[in-house]
């Protein structure tokens, strides 16, 4: 008897990808390589679709980021001063019996390569003792490589934002708090590639630095930091937010551009990580999940969703550490904070100096390098707090962080729907619809004359793709049935579908030069005007 698959969802759900062209396994004619994707016709339209729209939001309609461009090699001393080199790794263990290698905290999750439907628990093969394993991919850069030559493929695309970031504040004239956005590749040498697209070793991130007065700074200024509610969006941003508002509004942010592109509150879940999973600089991180079909579920049977985005306030650590490490300054000059420490009360200022020589020295202590002394961490903190009065600190940052390949996973499942339907005869056939946000449709729209042999009416068509492809991306399709090219577009995730007929042309005059307009989620039809289409187009897809 065969065993019952492990999830027919997402089995369905990569059999259309390869099949309509979403997604590739690379390297598939060799054989494929493991935790490498390749975006085929439709993936590579959906994918760049969300990056646009990412990059719109992020940046275009806000006065307050600017964009970077990095490279994905830089100085390894950069991911020295970052902790990669030294701390950026995955417990990695082998069988002894099957040969198979995995992360050592997931076990329970990934099948033994020698009993592919099995957990690997199931294989009782010795196991070694659990290794640190560095995720990095190294490289080298000039001819020699030697170990003076040797640099790394970024495993995120965050740090190049710290170390550029005088440079972007200088040259974009603009003022904390602000924030640098960046889409762009990231490798990470998993051990365990798993889920398809969720965890892969080449993938793309869009990731936000968004930099913020610290909280004495805005207490200094402003007498207070002000709170907002817990839940829902807290509003505009008000100059008296701390990092907590900040982080809150992120988050909200965020789901608001989810809910934006087709993802509903419903299909997401909110991770508030712990005091013992928050890295030690970090002090709060909100992981925005995904409910996919893979997704573990919990006592209750309730799906728990993995990771879409995490929202973390990382406080200063990163500017810290590139200043540590480069020697070069990361602080800022605010003449509003040395305005307002002049005429603060002595007790206030105490007050103020005293936390932020706390902060500072505990950031000195836990980052202490071996030749350190207490009384150097010390004094250096007091210098830090004394740079207060004369108006200069380092930021503190948010950080919305999002996984572009993950996005793309998680709307390509929750646009997945089928419909099993029965003829006279007794015939069966499931149509698969795929019910993306117009946004982010690979295709906006498919252009169907009637019939091809018709001269007049495929002219017609020809002249209303040439209205509609300079402004969105349009199928023309003329081959089979108008039914069966209707389901050829569902599903591809079209959302509309204009069919030029004898009617367009006027065989009713009433209708003259209007066409067909086909809605893919529901297969209502209307009749529309040749010069309105483009407007109702543009008003559905953007």
């Amino acid at each position: 008897m065969a065993e019952p698959k492990e999830n027919l969802q997402m089995e369905k759900i990569v059999s259309l990808c390869k099949r309509r062209g979403f997604v590739f396994q690379s390297s598939e004619i060799y054989g494929g390589l493991n935790g490498f994707w390749d975006y085929g016709p439709l993936g590579a339209e959906l994918k760049r679709n969300v990056k646009e729209l990412w990059w719109h939001a992020m940046t275009r309609q806000r006065d307050d980021v600017a964009g970077l461009e990095a490279t994905i090699i830089m100085s390894p001393k950069i991911w020295e001063a970052s902790g990669h080199v030294a701390t950026f790794s995955d417990p990695m263990i082998d069988c002894k019996t099957c040969k198979g290698r995995f992360r050592a905290d997931q076990t329970d999750e990934i099948a033994c390569p020698q009993k592919p439907s099995k957990c690997v628990n199931e294989c009782h093969g010795e196991k070694t003792e659990a290794r640190a394993f560095n995720l990095m991919f190294q490289t080298y850069v000039g001819p020699t490589a030697t170990a003076a030559d040797i640099a790394y493929l970024r495993p995120e695309t965050a740090q190049a934002i710290f170390a550029q970031f005088k440079n972007v504040l200088e040259t974009s004239r603009q003022k904390v708090p602000f924030g640098i956005a960046q889409v762009g590749k990231a490798f990470r040498n998993e051990v365990t590639p798993r889920n398809f697209t969720f965890r892969s070793r080449e993938f793309e991130q869009m990731e936000l630095e968004f930099f913020i007065k610290p909280d004495e700074v805005i207490e200094a200024i402003h007498g207070s930091v002000a709170t907002v509610p817990e839940t829902g969006h807290p509003g505009e941003p008000q100059p008296n937010w701390g990092w907590q508002a900040w982080h809150h509004y992120w988050v909200e942010e965020r789901v608001r551009f989810y809910e934006g592109i087709g993802l509903s509150r419903e299909t997401l879940g909110f991770h508030h990580q712990t005091p013992a999973e928050l890295a030690h600089y970090a002090r709060a991180c909100t992981d925005i999940l995904f409910k996919f079909p893979f997704s573990k579920k919990d006592a209750a049977g309730n799906v728990i969703g993995d990771e879409l985005e995490g929202i973390a306030a990382r406080s200063d650590f990163d500017l810290s550490q590139h200043q540590r490490f480069s020697g070069k300054p990361m602080g800022v000059f605010d003449d509003e904070l040395r305005a307002a420490w002049a005429k603060l009360p002595k007790e206030k200022q105490d007050d103020l100096w005293k936390r932020y020589y706390d902060h500072r020295k505990n950031y000195l202590t836990k980052s202490a390098k071996p030749d350190e002394t207490p009384e150097q961490i010390s004094q250096q903190a007091t210098n830090d707090a004394n740079g207060l009065a004369k108006g200069q600190y380092i930021p503190h940052v948010i950080e919305p962080s999002a996984g572009v390949d993950r996005l793309i996973l998680a709307l390509i499942a929750n646009a997945y729907s089928e419909v099993t339907e029965t003829d006279d005869k007794g015939k069966s056939e499931t149509r698969v619809t795929m019910k993306f946000h117009p946004r982010v449709a690979p295709i906006k729209v498919a252009v169907l004359p009637l019939m091809k042999n018709k001269p007049e009416i495929v002219q017609k068509a020809e002249a209303v793709r040439a209205l509609l492809r300079p402004w969105m991306n349009v199928f023309y399709d003329e081959a089979g049935s108008i039914g069966r090219r209707y389901a050829r577009q569902d599903e591809a995730g079209t959302p509309f579908c204009v069919t030029i007929d004898f009617d367009t042309l006027g065989e009713k005059p009433e209708l003259l030069d209007t066409v067909t307009l086909r809605y893919r989620d529901d297969g209502k039809q209307e009749r529309l005007k040749i010069s309105e289409l483009l407007d109702f187009l543009l008003s559905k897809t953007r």
